[in-house]
């Protein structure tokens, strides 16, 4: 007999079988995997993934490990969320288990009564149906005492979800669809930013009233206080604050998602965290913003630094996930502000920061394979948007092609710890030499067809425009090209 459904969200299931939530809609598209509202059947998964070990997930682990630190990402620790969200959660969960229970002892009544009536039906017919019936209870009772098949791992798939549901609630954002995991004691707010997911927020602290958002479904609690009022009729319509916030259950929100023309230009004092040679001729600047300052940015933009009367516009090579930590990269030249970097700049020196500016930014609604390509030091911005992508999935798989010959592929073990960590992620390191015709050729010959393909390049001016038109002869559609010149 087959167990009763039970339905599992796709950001849920990807990570129970240890794949990018990109394969799981890839398996969906081509009909490997049924879906039923856009939720997949327990009976599906264990059929489709017939190999995978629920018990066992430290491989998932692992890879999950290697991939955050190859971002550059501190390693979350996966701490217990709050007491009182904890024995919420718990609570839930303990009403579906307590309704599973109460609709198992009705179904053994059900069956209890079939049992009298079927008895009935033997004594007051003839032998045949006596024999009828004594065949149906015993094959009744066989089947009900027997195992349902698949039962070990439906178990074990059962008990680590729900494992999962205690330790973090999925978040639905609407309209625009995307999705990410509140774990720990974050609020709303912060694992959305976390996730690389810009969101709409000013202060952070319940001041401001700019994160507000609308619950459209699940449960939410107040973890921190806010001094902003919202209205009683914008409360009875599900009104709530996401940096006050977070979820108790699996919830649906409808929020604001911000564009790069959205996001206002900040100016923010951050101190230097370390600068680390990673070169002769370039160095990766690590800052760290205040704690009540954080950036707003998207990946692939630049912003304006200044230490003293010396200052430059570099692109923010850290992903918008990485919390208060921002990277870019200074190369040496006899500027005042790459002199500062390559002279003797003190831990904790003070650099103003202003920005965001920029267009060259990720399509957040694109699920196409990207190429993303870089040129020199335009490796910045690229290894912004790669992180970006890979932290919210989006991608159905990734390239990188890094022609470098000045400043050298000076970040070269990172890329190869993210094809490491990834399956669906290749990286290729090229001479550049030889000339942008020459490179954009090599690059291309590797794409015939790029009809369902998004690219992502960062180099002069010369090399964008042989490559722009080498991509759009292979089919690339206008709209997949996404250029800047650094």
């Amino acid at each position: 007999m087959r167990s009763m459904s039970h339905y599992l969200p796709l950001s849920r299931v990807a990570r129970l079988v240890g794949q990018p939530r990109s394969e799981i809609q890839r398996m969906i598209h081509n009909d490997e995997l049924v879906t039923f509202d856009g939720m997949v059947d327990m009976n599906e998964l264990l059929r489709v993934f017939p190999d995978v070990s629920w018990e066992d997930d430290g491989e998932f682990r692992r890879v999950q490990e290697i991939k955050e630190k190859a971002f550059g990402k501190r390693v979350f620790e996966r701490a217990l969320p709050d007491k009182e969200v904890l024995a919420e959660r718990l609570f839930e969960l303990g009403k579906e288990f307590a309704a599973a229970k109460t609709l198992l002892l009705h179904y053994h009544e059900v069956l209890r009564f079939m049992g009298d009536k079927l008895n009935d039906v033997a004594e007051t017919g003839g032998a045949a149906t006596h024999d009828a019936v004594t065949g149906l209870k015993h094959w009744l009772k066989r089947e009900l005492n027997a195992a349902p098949q698949e039962a070990e791992r439906a178990e074990a798939l059962l008990a680590q979800e729900s494992v999962m549901r205690i330790m973090s609630a999925q978040v639905t954002i609407q309209p625009t669809g995307h999705e990410f995991f509140v774990e720990g004691n974050d609020t709303l707010l912060e694992a959305a930013l976390r996730a690389g997911i810009p969101l709409n927020y000013g202060c952070s602290n319940g001041n401001c009233g700019e994160c507000k958002a609308r619950l459209v479904s699940g449960q939410v609690k107040k973890v921190h206080p806010h001094d902003f009022v919202i209205k009683d009729a914008e409360k009875s319509n599900g009104a709530f604050l996401l940096c006050s916030f977070t979820a108790i259950t699996d919830v649906v929100i409808e929020a604001a998602v911000f564009g790069a023309s959205d996001i206002p230009e900040q100016g923010i004092t951050t101190k230097v965290k370390a600068v680390e040679m990673l070169g002769d001729g370039i160095a990766a600047l690590h800052l760290t913003a205040p704690r009540s300052q954080r950036l707003r940015f998207l990946a692939g933009q630049h912003v304006k630094l200044s230490i003293d009367d010396a200052e430059g516009e570099y692109y923010v090579a850290s992903c918008p996930c990485e919390d208060r930590h921002i990277e870019v990269h200074v190369r040496r030249d006899n500027r005042g502000f790459s002199r500062k970097v390559f002279g003797n700049l003190n831990r904790e020196t003070p650099v103003r920061l202003e920005g965001p500016h920029g267009e060259f930014v990720m399509k957040l609604d694109s699920r196409r394979p990207v190429l993303f390509i870089a040129w020199d030091d335009g490796f910045a911005p690229i290894k912004s948007l790669i992180q970006h992508a890979m932290s919210l999935e989006i991608a159905e798989a990734m390239y990188l092609y890094w022609a470098a010959d000045g400043v050298g592929h000076y970040q070269d073990n990172l890329c190869r710890a993210w094809t490491d960590a990834l399956d669906d992620f290749i990286y290729q390191p090229m001479p550049n030499n030889s000339g942008p015709k020459v490179v954009a050729e090599a690059i291309l010959a590797h794409h015939p067809n790029l009809q369902r393909a998004d690219i992502y390049a960062a180099g002069p001016a010369e090399f964008l425009a042989v490559l722009q038109a080498g991509a759009l002869a292979h089919g690339l559609s206008p709209l997949g090209w996404h250029g800047e010149v650094v």
